[in-house]
């Protein structure tokens, strides 16, 4: 994003659209969302069917507005994780095609089918009980459309190869179904010799199905890590998740075919806020809740409005850090539900106007995602998703900012406004 020297606030009312309800927001931008999806169509090819996975509040991002950009984008599939997550997207007026990736509740199958989701089968139980509701109640006209899941490994869901030819004569023969995906996942994408071996696995369950002369349904085994490794095929599909919003595990081994796109992404999360109180202390102040951390000079100290409540977890403390005029300041003391402390005092001015960049870029220095992630112990996926619904988020696309969302609900900018 184009660093302005208007403030959030003057950006937001020239945009049309209402101030924030707190000293803190995330940006997200649409345009390097976009862009990412088009390094990673470029990467598969046009016939390779890109699937988006947006569940979990498009991994934090924000669900309804990054499903807009992605439909829009070109992406063929949504991917969530529940049937509610579906339904808002459609109440939103998303028409792409939309699979849900975990088991919904068997009593959902007409309304699922109704409203064109994708469902899987996993596991045999649910899936007998879903088929018999689905043979009974379901209307005329309406298909129910299954991607099968095989357990190649991650120990997770799906059905053995052995299982497959079996499954998938039942929901071949069965009226009002239509089989539309075998899929799997990876669970140590990195690992050569692991993806190998679940490569085998469900190359089996191909087999077995052509053995058997039954019907070979689109495939997808790679998410962002198979895809860019290079470790499986793209086969008919793949369903991408974190490198559509511009991150990657850390230190993951990219494969020398997929560096170029890799290198194109462009992280679309920032998070920042304006402190509520800078106060100086002595030395040997206690900070924070449990005294842990105490100021070894005279120190000043800024209150950040955000906290473990809104997904800024206490294991990032003492090893996070701050941007402000320029300058990295770490955070100190223990991290509270809605509050959080940085030490600013080799920040000299800092006062109640100046923002503070939390994840993102400020005049040349730079906090992300796996930074944050290492000092948590933890993955980038666990760093963005767990950013709380209440905290607001502010959409644009480079410095034209798009919307904003917060517990009130969504609103689009009434006009597109550049900064001055």
């Amino acid at each position: 994003m184009a660093e302005s020297d208007q403030t959030i606030d003057e950006r937001l009312t020239a945009a049309g659209l209402p101030g924030l309800p707190r000293r803190v927001w995330a940006e997200i931008d649409e345009a390097a969302l976009a862009s990412n999806l088009a390094a990673v169509r470029e990467l598969v090819g046009p016939r390779v069917q890109l699937n988006a996975v947006i569940k979990a509040d498009a991994y934090g991002h924000g669900l309804v507005p990054v499903a807009r950009v992605f439909e829009a984008a070109g992406a063929d599939r949504l991917c969530v994780a529940s049937i509610d997550e579906a339904f808002c997207l459609r109440d939103a007026g998303i028409a792409l095609p939309i699979l849900i990736l975990f088991a919904i509740p068997v009593g959902d199958v007409v309304r699922a089918a109704t409203a064109g989701f994708e469902i899987v089968a996993a596991d045999e139980s649910t899936t007998a009980a879903t088929l018999e509701r689905w043979l009974a109640e379901g209307p005329a006209g309406v298909e129910l459309m299954v991607h099968v899941e095989v357990e190649t490994g991650l120990a997770r869901a799906g059905y053995a190869p052995e299982r497959v030819p079996h499954l998938v004569r039942r929901l071949a023969t069965a009226p009002g179904v239509r089989l539309a995906g075998l899929w799997s996942h990876l669970a140590r994408s990195d690992d050569q010799a692991a993806s190998t071996a679940q490569l085998a696995v469900f190359e089996r369950a191909t087999q077995l199905l052509r053995e058997a002369g039954l019907p070979v349904p689109p495939r997808h085994l790679a998410a962002t890590g198979g895809l860019f490794a290079g470790r499986v095929p793209a086969y008919e599909g793949v369903r991408v998740g974190l490198a559509l919003y511009g991150l990657m595990p850390v230190d993951f081994p990219v494969a020398a075919g997929a560096r170029e796109a890799a290198a194109r992404l462009q992280p679309a999360f920032a998070l920042k806020c304006r402190p509520l109180r800078v106060e100086a202390f002595p030395a040997g102040t206690p900070v924070s809740y449990g005294g842990q951390w105490v100021s070894q000079r005279e120190s000043r100290i800024a209150t950040l409005p955000i906290g473990y409540g809104d997904g800024w977890a206490r294991a990032s403390a003492p090893l996070a850090a701050a941007l402000v005029r320029g300058v990295r300041v770490p955070l100190v003391g223990s991290i509270n539900m809605d509050a959080t402390m940085a030490d600013v005092t080799d920040a000299p001015g800092v006062g109640l106007d100046d923002e503070f960049v939390l994840i993102g870029r400020q005049d040349g220095l730079q906090i992300v995602t796996n930074e944050l992630a290492r000092a948590r112990t933890t993955i980038p996926w666990e760093v963005v998703t767990s950013m709380a619904h209440r905290l607001p988020r502010v959409y644009h696309a480079d410095s034209v900012l798009k919307g904003l969302r917060t517990l009130s609900g969504e609103i689009r900018a009434q006009v597109d406004v550049l900064p001055e």
